[in-house]
């Protein structure tokens, strides 16, 4: 989102407007309510004030202040003062520091070159203003990863890095206790109308345990997959820091697993560490030799009996599609759901006719494009319902 956006000066005043009244208000919290205001319907104000009681302060008796001054500001067009905060405390006649974009800001969000806001020509009014904003989060995530600029790429990771990732589960034999259930629990009923001495006493029921499934992620990192690969390791660290039984693995020419180095909680360390166990990173592709690698070194393990397999290519294979048939046919055998993502699907004009995804298609359950932000917002969701 671009830091001259009249919308996002709109939002960030508030949280000036607030501070300027005494409530400590400090920037993570006006880049939560800035997150929160791109998610809302963008003709909902009473969505909005709940956000920002949500998101601004901390305190109960905070509240009345932040609903009154919600009405003034957006309400009644009242603009935020223009001063700069020292420790949370209003000093109106200080000059404006300037802050200077690091490249760093949660969220990959540029707040503004300045704490002073715009003049009164560049806030927008109400609902403009909030729709503004949900404009370019929706044009951005529908925007293919090819054609970012540098800064929407830097925005269109931190979204990724906030996906709700949900591991896909499966249903034990083993039964537990639930009120919910669709089967009569006959010993604990019994239980109970032992202790009731025979008088009425109410059913228990029980339903099967779910435990979580297998996933394994298999990123094509090819030189042909270069605009797609930095969006997918960062899907893979939000995977991975989902969930305990998820496994990665990245590919060009061979095979290399990169789990333990997407595990870093920080995704810049994650990514730097991957990016250091690869060493084809943008090379050549060789997909039916590495799913043989795969298969020869993992298919014995629980990793990949009865998981979910996401591989990620655009399936321009460089080696024998026989042999990627043949690995694909073993990797269908194994696993519950194979699922393959080709960012190259969002083409309207795409049709499957490359060697490789022409050889592959009859072994997948699901066939997605992942060139886009709502493209892996269905991947997420397709993985958890698999």
């Amino acid at each position: 989102m671009a830091s001259h956006s009249p919308a996002l000066h709109r939002l960030v005043g508030f949280g000036r407007y607030l501070r300027a009244v005494g409530l400590p208000v400090g920037t993570g919290r006006v880049l939560a309510f800035c997150r929160a205001a791109v998610a809302l319907d963008p003709f909902d104000r009473e969505d909005l004030r709940l956000a920002a009681r949500a998101t601004l302060v901390s305190r109960h008796e905070d509240l009345p202040v932040v609903d009154a001054l919600f009405h003034r500001y957006f309400h009644d067009g009242a603009a935020a003062p223009d001063e700069t905060f020292v420790g949370g405390a209003a000093t109106p006649t200080a000059e404006p520091k300037t802050r200077v974009p690091t490249g760093e800001e949660p969220d990959g969000i540029v707040v503004a070159a300045s704490w002073r806001g715009g003049g009164a020509e560049e806030e927008l009014e109400g609902e403009s203003a909030i729709r503004v904003v949900a404009s370019d989060t929706e044009v951005l995530r529908r925007k293919d990863f090819a054609d970012l600029t540098v800064d929407e790429r830097r925005a269109a990771l931190a979204l990724v890095r906030r996906l709700a990732f949900a591991i896909p589960s499966r249903r034990s034999r083993r039964y537990r206790a639930s009120p919910s259930g669709d089967r009569l629990d006959f010993r604990r009923t019994i239980r109970q109308s032992l202790r009731t001495e025979g008088e009425p006493f109410r059913r228990r029921w029980k339903a099967r345990r779910t435990r979580p499934r297998p996933l394994v992620l298999i990123l094509d990192v090819s030189g042909s997959m270069a605009p797609y690969s930095r969006p997918l390791v960062e899907f893979a660290h939000a995977a991975v820091r989902a969930g305990r039984k998820v496994e990665v693995f990245c590919f060009g020419t061979r095979l290399t697993r990169i789990t333990r180095a997407v595990r870093s909680r920080h995704p810049g360390e994650a990514l730097t560490s991957a990016g250091a166990a690869v060493t084809d990173w943008e090379g050549g592709t060789r997909i039916g030799e590495s799913l043989k690698e795969l298969l020869d070194g993992w298919a014995s393990r629980s990793a990949l009996r009865g998981s979910v397999v996401v591989l990620c290519s655009d399936g321009l294979e460089r080696g024998d599609p026989e042999l990627l048939a043949r690995q694909m046919q073993r990797l269908a055998r194994l696993a519950h759901r194979l699922v393959w993502v080709n960012p190259l699907k969002g083409s309207p004009r795409y049709e499957p006719l490359a060697r490789g995804m022409a050889a592959s298609l009859p072994f997948v359950d699901v066939f997605l494009p992942g060139h886009d932000l709502e493209s892996l917002e269905a991947l997420s969701a397709a993985v958890a319902l698999a």
